[in-house]
């Protein structure tokens, strides 16, 4: 586990002269972003530079901040994570990004690196993995788990999902954010304020869900919508 906290240290030079990397945390709960500044700020080559909670505190501290890397965790209150990833791609392409998170990596790594970010972690590894990520993604390089390197490498060279992939798959970024909503036993009108999307949006991205999965009801959907939050819960 990530210990507690002690203040960002401020950026100093090293013996060497080379200040270190900058380091945005993003992350919605303050003993994670605490716990990543100790951590992070007790190596002489990295100091946290900025922290946010949210998506939009998130581009002002790296319009302010001008970090080296950013650490983004993918479930944010009211945003996605995803979505944050895809706008600094935009706005800041050669800023890194590594995703620290919860959500299980099976579901969630490859939607992460195609909307932009260098790395993938799940906050249940060991702490010193959270700074060998780190540095791998500010060396230019691309961190994941063996195992799911693994899988992305076969299916490269498959050239398509592999035989017996989830169907969950097929789902867009954003279908799968309201497919992951409903099985929090979230109704329409409260998916779309937490989206700030209009009812009607997400009755769309329901019938898409329902096509792609082959559902006819949305008994149906809910009751598959529910299945994979408990399938994923214990890696989320």
């Amino acid at each position: 586990m990530i210990p507690l906290a002690s203040k960002p240290h401020p950026r100093k030079a090293d013996p060497g002269g080379k200040p270190p990397a900058g380091v945005l945390v993003v992350d919605d709960h303050p003993v994670v972003r605490q716990g990543l500044a100790m951590l992070i700020n007790h190596e002489p080559d990295l100091t946290v530079c900025a922290e946010a909670a949210t998506p939009p505190d998130a581009l002002k501290a790296i319009a302010e901040a001008k970090p080296d890397v950013a650490i983004v965790d993918l479930s944010l209150k009211g945003a996605s994570g995803l979505e944050l990833i895809k706008d600094i791609k935009v706005r800041y392409p050669h800023l890194p990004v590594l995703v620290l998170s919860m959500s299980d990596e099976n579901v969630y790594a490859e939607r992460a690196l195609r909307a932009g970010a260098r790395g993938y972690l799940m906050k249940e590894e060991a702490a010193e993995k959270v700074l060998t990520a780190l540095r791998r993604v500010l060396d230019g390089g691309i961190y994941l788990s063996d195992a799911m390197a693994s899988r992305l490498l076969r299916q490269f060279v498959a050239g398509a999902l592999p035989a017996g992939g989830s169907p969950v798959d097929r789902l867009s970024d954003r279908e799968l954010e309201v497919f992951r909503l409903i099985g929090q036993a979230l109704g329409t009108s409260e998916i779309a304020r937490q989206l700030h999307l209009s009812p009607k949006t997400i009755e769309t991205h329901r019938a898409h869900i329902k096509d792609k999965l082959k559902l006819d009801t949305a008994t149906e959907l809910l009751q598959h919508a529910i299945q994979f939050v408990r399938e994923t819960a214990g890696n989320a």
